[in-house]
Formats: C-alpha cells, sequence, structure tokens
C-alpha cells in the first residue's frame, strides 16, 4: 500500500483465527474476501486474479502448498491460485519438521517446476519453542520477490518473439517418416514463459501432441521446408528468434505416393538423402537487428561443437544440451548450458522445462541488457 499498489486480500478460515479481516480492510480500503460465496455475481476467484499483476500468499501453510501442488480448490484462496494465469509468489512458513518433510518438499519442487516463485523461509526461534528453518521470511526479501516477478512481467513488453519447436518429420511414404524423439516441450515452455513476461510469440511448432498455449500465435507445420517457409518471413520483423526446433538434416530425395510394399526379394532396400534448408543459418544471415538463438543438441565434444555451431551461423547465443541416450527429449527435465561471443559461459543447471525456461529468459534478458 505505501508503494502504491492496489491490494485485495484473501484469508482463508484459519488466517481469520489469528487476524479480523476488519484489520486488512482498513488497511487496504478494500473489501477482504473470505468465500467463493460472497459477492457470486461477480465470482470473486476469477475477477481477482483477473485483475491483478500479481498473486502472494504469506504465508503459505504446508496444507496450503499440498493443495496447489495436487490442483485442490475448496475455498476461495485455492480456487483463485488455480485459476491464476498471473505470477504466483509463495512464502511458506511452517515448524521445521514440516517443512524438511519428503511430502512438502516435492510438493514445493512441483510447484517450482510450474513457475512459482518461492521465498526462502528463515532459520530461528519456532512457535513451537523450538529452533529451526521455518520462520516466514522478512517482509524486504518477499516485497522483493514480488518486485522481481512483476517486472519480468514486463520486460518482454512488445517484443516480438519467433520460437520454432518440436521435430520435423520427413516422409518417406503416407505411412513412413524420418523424424526424431523430440516432443518440442523445451520451446513451448520457452514461448509460455515469453508470454508471461510480455512478449508477443509467434510458435512454428511441428508435430506434436503437447499442446501449445493459447496466447501464442501458433503455426503448425510437419516438414522441415514448411518450417523454413514459415520461421524465415517471421523472424525479419522479429526482435528475438529463438530456434528450439529439433529440424531434420536430410529428407527422402524421394515420397511415394503410396504405402512401399515388400517384395519377395531379398535385396536390401535404400533411401536415398537429401539435405533440407538450414533455417537457422538462413535467419542468421538475414537478422536484420534479431538477437537470434540456437539450440545444439549434442552427443559428444558437447560445448566445442555448439560453439562451432554459433560462429558459422552467425548467432548471437546458443543453449547447448546433452542427447545421449534421448537425454532431453521426450524427458521432464532436462540441463542446458547458454554459450554466448567468444567465450561466454552461463550454466542454466539441470531442472524441470519450465523452471529451465525461466532461467533462459532470466539469462538472455541480461545478455541483452545494455553495458
Amino acid at each position: 500500500m505505501q508503494r502504491g499498489a492496489e491490494v485485495n486480500v484473501v484469508m482463508t478460515d484459519d488466517a481469520q483465527r489469528f487476524i479480523a479481516p476488519l484489520t486488512f480492510a482498513a488497511l487496504t480500503r478494500n473489501r477482504v474476501h473470505t468465500s467463493l460465496w460472497d459477492e457470486q455475481e461477480k465470482i470473486p476467484h476469477i475477477r481477482l486474479v483477473r485483475e491483478a499483476d500479481v498473486m502472494a500468499i504469506v504465508p503459505a501453510t504446508a496444507n496450503v502448498i499440498a493443495k496447489l501442488a495436487q490442483g485442490i480448490a475448496d475455498d476461495l484462496l485455492t480456487n483463485a491460485a488455480l485459476a491464476a494465469t498471473i505470477p504466483i509468489v509463495i512464502a511458506p512458513a511452517m515448524n521445521a519438521a514440516m517443512y524438511m518433510n519428503a511430502a512438502t518438499i516435492e510438493n514445493m519442487r512441483a510447484l517450482r517446476a510450474r513457475g512459482i516463485e518461492f521465498v526462502e523461509p528463515e532459520t530461528g526461534f519456532l512457535a513451537e519453542r523450538e529452533h529451526g528453518i521455518g520462520r516466514l521470511a522478512d517482509e524486504a526479501k518477499i516485497l522483493a520477490a514480488i518486485d522481481a516477478v512483476v517486472a519480468r512481467r514486463n520486460e518482454l513488453s512488445g517484443t516480438r518473439v519467433v520460437i520454432t519447436a518440436g521435430p520435423t518429420r520427413e516422409p518417406i511414404d503416407p505411412v513412413r517418416f524420418i523424424s526424431n524423439a523430440s516432443t518440442g516441450t523445451t520451446g513451448i515452455e520457452l514461448a509460455r514463459e515469453a508470454l508471461a513476461r510480455g512478449a508477443i510469440v509467434d510458435l512454428v511448432l511441428g508435430p506434436t501432441s503437447a499442446d501449445p498455449p493459447e496466447a501464442a500465435r501458433t503455426h503448425r507445420v510437419t516438414t522441415a521446408q514448411e518450417m523454413y517457409d514459415a520461421t524465415v518471413p517471421l523472424a525479419k520483423d522479429a526482435t528475438i528468434v529463438v530456434a528450439a526446433a529439433a529440424v531434420a538434416d536430410w529428407r527422402p530425395a524421394q515420397s511415394h505416393a503410396q504405402k512401399i510394399k515388400k517384395e519377395a526379394s531379398e535385396d536390401d532396400e535404400s533411401v536415398a538423402l537429401v539435405r533440407n534448408p538450414d533455417i537457422l543459418a538462413a535467419i542468421g544471415q538475414q537478422k536484420n537487428g534479431a538477437y537470434v538463438i540456437g539450440f545444439a543438441a549434442e552427443t559428444q565434444a558437447h560445448e566445442a561443437n555448439a560453439r562451432e555451431k554459433l560462429r558459422r551461423k552467425h548467432l548471437d547465443a546458443i543453449a547447448v544440451n546433452d542427447v545421449t541416450a534421448e537425454r532431453g527429449f521426450g524427458t521432464g527435465e532436462n540441463e542446458l548450458v547458454l554459450l554466448h561471443g567468444d567465450d561466454g559461459r552461463i550454466p542454466l543447471g539441470r531442472g524441470r522445462k519450465r523452471e529451465l525456461a525461466a532461467r533462459f529468459w532470466d539469462a538472455i534478458a541480461a545478455l541483452r541488457a545494455p553495458s
């Protein structure tokens, strides 16, 4: 309130055992919301999070954290959190044993993977007259976390971002094709995070069952040539281009209109291949002021190969990962290193792909910031 924010307070039944709603009503000059059934005509759990820039749960009990992790919505607070498309900041407070319990740790890990920000509790004297971790974080730390997520929400405001994602499929005949194990999840999460930070996103998406974010302008493609034809024109007017797709380097020289039948002959069959157009090289050549980031899925000499690709294709940065035994493809987690310039290196670490998307955009924001 002292910073000029418009604040709406939601209180659970248990919260009202500690402090009366009247206190928050007086401080915020707004009605305190305590029930799903207040102002039914305004559907409070939807309206509150649609009108806000950030949702902060302070303090968050082990019970609330568990409900959010499992998608349980049995009161106004959990309904609003489930309906929220805005950033959520959670400041836990509980007994040390509860905080360190394996169930709580797993619930927090799941929520972090969905992009929820946590303000770690402090160590000190607890309500149970014990000493340990679980004290609510200092007010300044909580406000700093809220400030940070609001700033991130606006840091790409108005920026045009083009992202390629998913595999391509190069048909041999109507039922057979050349492809890879990419699901497009990394690119989709990069698009989701860019949208959350205010970007206008064009997502060029290869064949995948993963769902793209609704707010993205999604361009569905199948082959590498289709991805080239969709991406290169979009990149001309983009501020940032992220080439996260796993594009097939080759395609069959001939695609048969009918299914190829096995013949009685014992002779080995072969498929002649030709190179596909190089999407990333074309974008790197036409840059037009865009900041271009590639991806390199490597199985050996990871960073050396990625850095050579960075130079050869005139990129500003490249994210490299080890895909030995298909790691990174079709898995929930990945590990990335972002390379830039002659010798710049930013380890993004290992994590769920939603977590890595946030770290990726944090790193790109730092690299693009005026020196």
